[in-house]
């Protein structure tokens, strides 16, 4: 596969402004070309997004209010919210609203970021959480708020893929997934996982991002997109439902909230406006990493499909049949 021009000849104009580094100007034109061709193919391997996270996640303390909210998810904005920082913490209060009465349990915070929803759930319910990432750097971040949170007693963290934990069967009340799942190729595996080491009638809540079924991206803003987070292919809320009840879960909510984010994802097209000429200068002058130099593209591609109605932003939630009601349904027939 060849790569368009355009994409050639950012690669070539970088070669050209650091070519006096010789052999490691060389090499560094080569691997970001050839993470292009990669990307290209869709194919993002869990190096590649842990990669994503580690690179970026200096943009997320600068644009994203790390330091505060401890998250990187987008805000969901009520006609009473005042701050970013509320609208980033009314999506964990929606979800769990969603995921319903739950005291005490074993939760599984599946793609925890930096911990954010993991500290949430233990100080709001008293959950018992393991968060897991396959970010070393967020590994490091959320380790780091842990001490200082004090909750060690009820939070840890680990460096784990959501799709083959290490976890024994039936282990978790409630799986916790923000904007994570929308980052495997293989939604059935991880739906299969998540029966796996839920308890009979637990729970997993989700919020991700859904493309719209039907409409035609002239554009191609959603494959754009997802290129500069590290994203599997954005697929319909129906693909997704069928995905996971194929391995026996129940889908039981859903709430659209795609109204109450755009106002998020305008915030973050805005900070990609104001951060793109100084990328720019700085991409040409140091040897970025890929994920790193085309960050501020993302903002500018997932708001322009949002304005076109490409894609849209749900909460789910999804049941483990009672084991033996099952059984006994199947005696009875």
């Amino acid at each position: 596969m060849h790569l368009p021009l355009r994409q050639l000849s950012v690669c070539s104009f970088r070669f050209c402004v650091v070519g006096n580094n010789g052999i490691h100007s060389f090499v560094a034109y080569k691997s970001l070309c050839l993470h292009r061709i990669k990307s290209m193919n869709g194919l993002f391997s869990n190096r590649d997004i842990a990669d994503y996270y580690n690179q970026t996640q200096q943009h997320y303390q600068l644009w994203w209010k790390l330091g505060k909210a401890l998250a990187v998810h987008y805000g969901i904005w009520y006609q009473n919210t005042r701050t970013f920082v509320e609208a980033l913490q009314n999506t964990n209060v929606a979800l769990l609203n969603l995921a319903g009465n739950v005291v005490n349990p074993r939760v599984l915070d599946a793609g925890c970021g930096v911990g954010g929803s993991s500290f949430y759930l233990a100080r709001t319910c008293g959950a018992k959480v393991t968060g897991i990432t396959l970010s070393e750097k967020q590994l490091a971040y959320a380790n780091q708020q842990l001490a200082r949170q004090r909750l060690a007693h009820l939070v840890d963290f680990k460096l784990e893929d959501y799709t083959q934990t290490s976890f024994p069967d039936h282990t978790f009340d409630l799986i916790w997934a923000i904007e994570s799942v929308t980052s495997t190729r293989d939604k059935i595996k991880f739906g299969r996982e998540v029966y796996r080491i839920l308890k009979p009638g637990g729970i997993l809540v989700l919020a991700d991002y859904f493309k719209v079924p039907n409409l035609f991206d002239k554009n191609n803003w959603l494959e754009k997109w997802r290129f500069t987070w590290s994203l599997a292919p954005i697929i319909t809320h129906d693909e997704f439902v069928s995905a996971i009840e194929s391995e026996r879960m129940k889908f039981s909510k859903m709430l659209d909230v795609t109204r109450e984010i755009t106002p998020t994802s305008r915030r973050m097209y805005y900070a990609s406006l104001a951060a793109a000429i100084p990328s720019l200068v700085y991409n040409m002058l140091h040897d970025t990493s890929h994920f790193g130099g085309n960050h501020y593209k993302s903002g500018i591609y997932q708001y322009k499909a949002l304005r076109q109605g490409l894609w849209e932003y749900r909460l789910l939630r999804f049941v483990k049949p009672d084991e033996p009601e099952i059984q006994s349904q199947k005696k009875a027939g």
